[in-house]
């Protein structure tokens, strides 16, 4: 109250009694500060912090900034503190009708109190991975910023939403912030990690995959990188050690789901060379199946199965690999050739 001066004094003594909400709003005074919130303790430290903010969202505030409610004269425990801080806040984000409240800070005093937030956050992104952004990105997009892409390097990277949270590191004297601010890297880097994976498959990504990858970034902590124009082509995954390898391994199976559709592709051609199964067109001719169920009836006729379900015209039909008829669910028949390459069209 002494470093915001006077008028700030003053205004807290007319507006004594008419506290509305458990709040008064006053001008900054000396504060470099629009406004302040003045709270009134009643140890109900997460309904207080989520009046503030809708209080900030209805008055259309762009930013707040809480220092740890309740851990000077209330005694309230900084553990505690920090749960029900960041609780709110939580909720207060995930509310889709917020629109003008963009920044929100905490301010620590105490360095001791660092590791409770620091659990605190931990805990929160343990308990719901798929909602929960990563809290370490935006550590790291307050400390260092955003990476820059070199022009040099070709690479997609898929589009990432991180709400950026401040933590305003206030402390004795400049060596004491510096060691807090290193002690906030050191955790940074001790929970990040990157993996990349080289395969030429990559190349042959389509939007299915890009899709996959873009709902894998957003329900983990991780961002993916496709450097296609390498040789070979490159996926990085870098975030959360965890995360990475989970994500890592799902990758692993998308590019061998790949080679295995590419490889039966690869026999599905050299097999239509030698042989082509048709059926008949509504105008009597006679049309080629693609090459793949055209592989899939040639190797039911050679295990000798007597019936094989094929797609024609978007219908199901079940083949009678005997008679070579097709019938849809109507009861509707269609007739079916087999031709040798040698035997001509």
């Amino acid at each position: 109250m002494d470093a915001a001066g006077s008028q700030v004094a003053n205004e807290c003594a007319q507006y004594a009694g008419q506290y509305q909400n458990g709040f008064i709003t006053t001008q900054g005074g000396n504060l470099l500060c629009s406004k302040i919130i003045h709270l009134i303790t009643d140890n109900q430290v997460k309904s207080q912090v989520s009046k503030v903010l809708h209080e900030c969202e209805r008055r259309m505030y762009k930013s707040v900034a809480f220092p740890a409610i309740g851990t000077g004269q209330a005694g309230l425990s900084s553990a505690k503190v920090a749960d029900e801080m960041l609780d709110a806040v939580v909720e207060f984000t995930r509310q889709r009708s917020v629109q003008h409240l963009q920044t929100i800070k905490i301010v620590i005093f105490q360095t001791n109190m660092l590791t409770d937030f620091y659990e605190s956050m931990k805990k929160l992104e343990n308990s719901d991975s798929s909602t929960t952004e990563s809290w370490f990105s935006t550590f790291k997009s307050f400390f260092w910023g955003r990476n820059q892409s070199s022009e040099k390097k070709k690479f997609v990277i898929l589009e990432k939403k991180v709400n950026l949270v401040t933590f305003q590191i206030c402390g004795e004297s400049q060596e004491k912030v510096d060691a807090a601010e290193s002690w906030i890297k050191d955790l940074i880097l001790k929970e990040q990690f990157e993996n990349t994976i080289s395969d030429e498959a990559i190349e042959n990504f389509d939007g299915t995959q890009i899709a996959i990858l873009e709902d894998l970034q957003r329900r983990k902590q991780v961002t993916i990188e496709i450097l296609n124009k390498l040789s070979p082509p490159q996926i990085k995954i870098s975030g959360i050690s965890r995360d990475v390898c989970s994500v890592s391994l799902e990758v692993q199976e998308m590019i061998q789901q790949i080679k295995s559709t590419e490889e039966e592709l690869s026999k599905a051609e050299l097999l239509s060379n030698l042989v082509e199964w048709r059926y008949r067109g509504s105008n009597g001719t006679f049309v080629a199946f693609d090459k793949l169920t055209n592989m899939q009836l040639e190797h039911a006729k050679r295990a000798k199965k007597p019936y094989l379900d094929v797609r024609i015209k978007k219908r199901n039909y079940k083949v009678n690999l005997k008679t070579l008829k097709a019938t849809d669910d109507q009861g509707r028949t269609r007739t079916l050739q087999r031709v040798t390459k040698d035997e001509g069209k």
